[in-house]
């Protein structure tokens, strides 16, 4: 029995010992047997409301840009002044940076910092803009420029590089937003947006003038939030698809086309009524951020958070639905 006792002591120390060197546990009191706590992760940032993820990787890092919610609790619509910048070199502890970008730095928008993309090019990074424009009505897209993805922005145009006359397939305000844009693997640009109906059209070189006509793309159910994206031969098409809104997708082996319907890749998410996609790989892993209202006890789809989990790809292309996690990347 003396035997039994001490080697049950001497285990109890082994285990304390073995604990104290890696990650603090708690005990569970159901089996008495030590557990990890685990680790909330999702929302990455929870001292800001922030909304309409894009991402770029750039040397060794992923710099992620969003919208910064700013509505009062009893204000239930959008207010959104200015866009933000995050770094990450592991994609679980992100470093925020100055504000790089208002509305007002647009001299003719008069605001709405909606949702938007950066990209770069020859060494200089372009962020395309949605915002409310100052006097012709409705929304538009702008460009800013900077020549490091942190530093302060300035417009790059001194005009809307698209507004609300220049698509008329509609009949409201608003089909001129969420702009996302890819150069493809010959050199040419595309920028892609919209909402009802999904335009695009060429870039030129310097990446601020269209160069040709603007064409629409059919998808079923096309709500707003494009993200184009390629991965291996396959060009990818994600949207936000309905109302309230899921993310669904189209795959194609050229960027114009023809786009086969895949279906649904993220559900509607948390208490949000709109969603807004970014899909990267970095490091070899593949990754969805989107964003929820899941900071409370006043978030929801005026005071939004970003989240990002996991995206896996099946072998014939295809991607698996997103599993929405409260742990995130750990």
């Amino acid at each position: 029995m003396r035997k039994i006792f001490l080697s049950t002591i001497l285990a109890s120390l082994i285990i304390s010992c073995t604990i104290n060197k890696t990650d603090k546990v708690e005990v569970s009191k159901v089996s008495g047997t030590a557990v990890k706590p685990l680790k909330i992760n999702n929302p990455i940032i929870k001292d800001k409301f922030t909304a309409d993820a894009a991402a770029i990787v750039y040397n060794d890092s992923v710099y992620l840009y969003a919208g910064h919610d700013e509505a009062p609790d009893d204000f239930n619509f959008y207010k959104m002044n200015e866009w933000l910048v995050y770094s990450s070199s592991d994609m679980v502890n992100w470093k925020e940076h100055p504000v790089p970008l208002k509305t007002s730095d647009f001299s003719w928008a008069s605001g709405d910092a909606w949702a938007a993309q950066v990209i770069e090019r020859n060494g200089k990074f372009y962020w395309y803009v949605t915002v409310e424009h100052g006097s012709i009505h409705g929304k538009a897209i702008g460009v800013a420029v900077a020549d490091s993805p942190i530093e302060p922005f300035k417009d790059a145009l001194g005009k809307a590089l698209i507004t609300n006359n220049m698509t008329t397939q509609t009949d409201i305000s608003w089909d001129d937003i969420d702009p996302t844009v890819i150069i493809d693997d010959d050199g040419q640009a595309y920028l892609f947006w919209g909402n009802t109906v999904c335009h695009y059209a060429k870039l030129k070189e310097n990446m601020i003038e269209l160069d040709g006509p603007i064409e629409t793309i059919d998808l079923p159910n096309f709500t707003e939030a494009p993200w184009i994206h390629k991965k291996g031969d396959w060009y990818y098409l994600s949207y936000a698809y309905q109302f309230p809104e899921k993310i669904a997708y189209a795959m194609s082996k050229s960027i114009t086309g023809p786009w086969e319907f895949k279906g649904i890749l993220n559900e509607v998410a948390g208490n949000s009524n709109t969603n807004h996609q970014a899909i990267i790989e970095f490091k070899g892993k593949d990754y969805f951020i989107y964003h929820n209202g899941s900071i409370q006890p006043n978030g929801g789809s005026f005071r939004r958070s970003i989240c990002i989990d996991n995206l896996y790809y099946n072998e014939d292309g295809t991607m698996q639905r997103i599993i929405m996690t409260s742990e995130g990347i750990q």
